[in-house]
């Protein structure tokens, strides 16, 4: 089945909050997607953001943005009023994110929901339920923020033994004298999951399935690291003994040194993968597909001695490749993901991608810099997702003007370009994606707005000025869904309507 669909994050839509929310906005863009006959939205990982405000380092694998919170939803259940609200500046740009601003104003904010949601009998039914579900994950992650508040957002490593040992008795008497703090947390994740799992059930009626991404590895200021040292490369004290990264290459001569915790995967293997299997149970209650983030590390990691300031040392290891997707499998049933196999590519990794059957990535803009590169159409299989750019490239726009002139020249022969319009030239590469064989075809949509160098997601090894660009309010016309459409009817991508997919998957069976 050929379909397509577009990459763009929650936080890059348009918004009154200071950043994309789950709010009428994102509705609007089902709506949008719908129109423009898209079978799919891809978006970037929903987790409490950290350091950098990277959606690939959050405090928890399990938890939500809690800036992601409609705040117009809550004043709808009466915990919050539009003076309250509109009484708090989250930002002064609209194409920009502000998270200083949100940082010091969001919680102010939810703070307020959260005290009159607990004098509403009518809803601690369902939120008790919540809880109790999702008690895995949420009694730990509600702790462990409220520890990084009592230490100033230190990391969990730099605490008392007392709390990074998780000692019962410590613990017991933060959970009495913090009650208010953890419910906080407890009420955030609540609030997030309800107006997510609506927006989700809103896409399935408009027949859109939601792509979501998964990071292979967990940051060490997270609560997953915390609460379950066993999973990682951790001595008996809980101190970390391997982070991951990169070798030394051409291009970094001392490595990259990434520093996320290194999986135990020997241990992992022998309680059936306990921990992976429900971190994906919990990203299939949110998302009808997965992208995995880094999947060679599947195959193969880097594993860097903890405390080394290069990763000269590190070695490499071998990860659990088909035995982890089969565990997964067994448990979860058909497993529904997009493998990111970008980079070098080995024959194991091949190998690897072959065995589980996932379709790898193929980007337009590393095919046009090479006569022959597996990213170029002549190159695709079936079985493969194909972008022009992803969020770890600048736009398409941006990057026509700053190729050279043999690439560029390269480039309009190769989708048979005569425009000298930049501009035109990105639909003619945006076409190109579409005419490819691949099953499924992701356009972000800063491509299909010609946009610049300013709607550019993230820079690899930058800490500043990533994860930041919005949409203004009104930017998508119905004049830009007949566009996309135009091109999805005479590619053959329209998706098929939900009944008909049902019973064309019965008769297979």
């Amino acid at each position: 089945m050929r379909e397509s669909g577009v990459l763009l994050p929650i936080f890059s839509l348009p918004s009154p909050y200071g950043i994309g929310s789950l709010s009428r906005e994102a509705y609007d863009f089902v709506d949008f997607l719908h129109k423009a006959g898209q079978g799919f939205w891809q978006i970037l990982p929903v987790g409490p953001t950290g350091f950098g405000n990277s959606p690939y380092q959050p405090f928890s694998a399990f938890a939500g943005n809690a800036y992601f919170i409609s705040l117009g939803d809550l004043v709808e259940e009466g915990l919050l009023t539009w003076d309250e609200i509109n009484g708090a500046s989250f930002g002064n740009n609209p194409e920009v994110v502000d998270y200083g601003a949100l940082y010091e104003k969001r919680t102010v904010v939810l703070k307020k929901a959260y005290n009159r949601f607990k004098e509403r009998e009518d809803l601690q039914e369902e939120y008790d339920a919540y809880c109790k579900k999702e008690a895995f994950w949420l009694e730990d992650y509600a702790l462990y923020m409220t520890l990084k508040d009592l230490h100033e957002g230190r990391s969990w490593l730099e605490w008392e033994d007392k709390y990074r040992l998780r000692e019962e008795k410590a613990l017991a008497e933060v959970k009495k004298e913090q009650a208010d703090n953890i419910g906080l947390y407890n009420f955030r994740q609540y609030e997030f999951d309800k107006q997510w799992r609506r927006l989700h059930a809103y896409a399935g009626e408009k027949n859109v399935k939601i792509i979501g991404d998964l990071p292979l590895y967990v940051s060490m200021d997270s609560a997953d690291a915390w609460a379950h040292p066993e999973t990682f490369m951790m001595d008996k004290d809980a101190k970390p003994l391997m982070v991951t990264g990169c070798p030394p290459d051409a291009f970094s001569p001392t490595g990259q040194l990434w520093g996320n915790p290194a999986y135990d995967w020997d241990a992992l293997e022998k309680n059936g993968y306990a921990w992976w299997v429900e971190r994906i149970r919990r990203n299939y209650e949110w998302y009808d597909v997965i992208r995995i983030d880094h999947f060679h590390g599947f195959c193969e990691y880097y594993g860097i001695p903890y405390g080394d300031e290069t990763a000269e040392n590190g070695k490499s290891y071998p990860g659990p490749g088909m035995k982890l997707f089969n565990a997964l499998e067994k448990e979860l049933g058909e497993l529904h993901m997009i493998a990111e196999d970008l980079g070098t590519n080995t024959p194991e990794n091949q190998k690897l991608l072959e065995d589980s059957g996932f379709p790898g990535m193929r980007v337009l803009q590393y095919g046009f810099t090479s006569w022959d590169s597996i990213y170029l159409n002549h190159r695709h299989s079936n079985n493969c997702v194909v972008y022009t750019g992803t969020h770890d490239n600048t736009p398409t726009r941006a990057w026509v003007e700053e190729i050279n002139e043999g690439e560029r020249d390269f480039t309009r022969r190769y989708v048979n370009s005569l425009h000298t319009d930049y501009g035109a030239l990105v639909w003619d590469i945006i076409r190109e994606a579409y005419r490819s064989v691949a099953d499924l075809c992701i356009i972000p949509l800063a491509d299909y707005l010609c946009r610049g160098r300013e709607a550019r997601l993230n820079t690899p090894g930058t800490d500043e000025g990533n994860w930041q660009w919005r949409l203004l309010p009104h930017t998508l016309s119905d004049d830009l869904a007949a566009s996309i459409r135009g091109l999805t009817e005479v590619y053959s991508r329209i998706p098929k309507e939900k009944e008909e997919a049902e019973a064309e998957e019965s008769e297979k069976k």
